[in-house]
């Protein structure tokens, strides 16, 4: 089979093509034959420190955590009717060496979801990383629902910073499937439009005069949540639209420095939650992993120029270009195509 793989850390000049000898799934794991892979930031920035390491000596990686395709062999304690069943994979190269930039991935059965038919290999490999990070993030408050499903949100008023972005488009559309008011921050009339198409009922351009006061314009009360990708960039926006005992769910660092401890923020029990998807509790995982694969067959994580999310495809033999174009900050969904 082909395999994209990095040896050592670097720039996406380290990624290679070569041939690998078809896996063997493990007891417990399934084989997939991987259509559509998906690239995230952390696929470059793990890609950047280098490769996995067996004991200590590293070992060619494959990147690349989300994907879709077809279970085509299963290990011991898999049931075998789960061959030819249609799967959105998660978290394949989390602490593992192989991603879904291969044609046949082996991982655990349980990171293997099955996908509808009705659900496209290009949604089930835009899922993964920014679906269950924004589902954590519209979950981990002090007030906030365990679940995202219809009606669990619909008392809520949700800001997505970045509204644009892949985690803030999935975000938008979970909020909005689970009923929430959803108001997106964006800094160009394009992207407006994208988390327009994406279901956000406000959009505020940041970089505009008056920023504050819009958002509070369409949240007089605050907002119960802030879904946030730069923290520190925006503390003094948040504290300003946050509404007593809110939660600002901080998924990025974007724009890097400190977060400062303010009066406003204390005075108003203010709480601030810190989401890595890696390391999420196995049960909250779980719980995420289900209620995006309910969305997903309800038709509320669409993708596509139409759903807010424009999708860039490259072929396997351009996995190079596809991480250049992640790491440049594409706007949309950046895929591999494998078939």
């Amino acid at each position: 089979m082909r395999a994209i793989v990095y040896s050592e850390g670097g720039g996406p000049e380290v990624l290679r093509l070569v041939e690998r000898p078809d896996p063997t799934p493990a007891p417990g794991e399934v084989r997939v034959r991987v259509h559509v892979s998906g690239v995230n930031p952390t696929d470059w920035k793990a890609r950047t420190r280098g490769p996995s390491t067996a004991g200590s000596e590293a070992v060619d990686t494959v990147p690349n955590q989300d994907g879709a395709g077809v279970i085509d062999g299963v290990g011991e304690r898999v049931p075998k009717t789960r061959v030819g069943e249609r799967v959105w994979i998660w978290e394949a190269a989390w602490q593992r060496a192989d991603g879904t930039a291969q044609e046949l991935v082996t991982l655990p059965s349980r990171q293997a979801v099955t996908l509808p038919d009705d659900a496209s290999f290009e949604v089930g490999a835009s899922l993964g990383i920014p679906a269950l990070t924004a589902h954590r993030c519209l979950t981990v408050g002090r007030n906030s629902p365990i679940a995202v499903c219809p009606g669990s949100h619909e008392d809520m008023t949700i800001l997505v910073a970045g509204g644009a972005g892949a985690v803030g488009h999935a975000a938008i559309q979970l909020a909005r499937w689970a009923g929430a008011r959803v108001i997106a921050t964006v800094s160009t009339d394009e992207k407006a439009a994208l988390a327009r198409a994406a279901g956000a009922d406000a959009v505020v351009n940041y970089r505009e005069d008056g920023v504050v006061e819009a958002i509070r314009a369409h949240a007089p009360g605050g907002v119960d949540i802030v879904v946030e990708v730069a923290p520190a960039v925006n503390a003094a926006l948040d504290a300003a639209v946050i509404a007593p005992t809110g939660t600002v769910a901080v998924y990025a660092v974007d724009g890097g420095g400190d977060l400062p401890v303010s009066w406003p923020l204390m005075q108003h029990n203010v709480g601030y939650a810190f989401v890595l998807v890696y390391t999420v509790p196995v049960e909250a995982k779980e719980q995420a992993v289900e209620d995006v694969s309910a969305a997903v067959a309800a038709g509320a994580l669409p993708v596509g120029d139409e759903a807010g999310l424009p999708l860039h495809r490259f072929p396997l033999d351009r996995v190079a270009d596809a991480h250049a174009a992640v790491e440049a900050g594409a706007v949309g969904k950046v895929l591999v195509d494998l078939s």
